[in-house]
Order: structure tokens, then C-alpha cells, then sequence
């Protein structure tokens, strides 16, 4: 559900959960365009651990095709620091 920042900005944050009772998310506009989203954080919870889980997978896989190399703090900090 789309809802528009002088929506929020004159209801308040109440106007939140009023809202998320009728959708999982809301999607605020600003000035036209789509801009921020809000969920519970319950379900946010759910997405972030999602997100973390993929990165896992991905991670191991790496590590299971040799997509890695084994190096010092020094060798990291090194190799950071030549790039900027």
C-alpha cells in the first residue's frame, strides 16, 4: 500500500499501525516518487534473517569453489589501503 508523506506527516506515526492492519507493508512517497518502506518488525526480522542466510550460502559456496585466498591483517590492510 502507497502512502504519501504529508499522510504521515499530518496523521503521525500512528497512522502506521492503522495502516499495517490492511497491508504487510507501506510504501511512502515522497514528492511523487517511492521512497521509503515500513513493516513490522517482526517481519522485517524475517527478511533480514533471509538475507543472512543468503549470504551464508553464498560464502560456503565460495569457499567450495576456492573463490578465496588466505592472507595476513597486514596483507588486508595492505591491499585495502592500496585501493583508495
Amino acid at each position: 500500500m502507497i502512502i504519501s508523506a504529508n499522510d504521515v506527516k499530518t496523521k503521525g506515526v500512528s497512522f502506521f499501525g492503522k495502516m499495517l492492519e490492511k497491508a504487510d507493508e507501506l510504501v511512502i512517497n515522497v514528492r511523487g516518487k517511492n521512497k521509503y518502506v515500513v513493516l513490522e518488525l517482526e517481519r522485517y526480522n524475517e527478511f533480514r534473517q533471509q538475507e543472512l542466510d543468503l549470504a551464508h550460502m553464498k560464502t560456503m559456496q565460495d569457499i567450495k569453489e576456492g573463490r578465496y585466498k588466505v592472507q595476513t591483517a597486514a596483507e588486508h590492510i595492505k591491499e585495502l589501503m592500496d585501493e583508495l
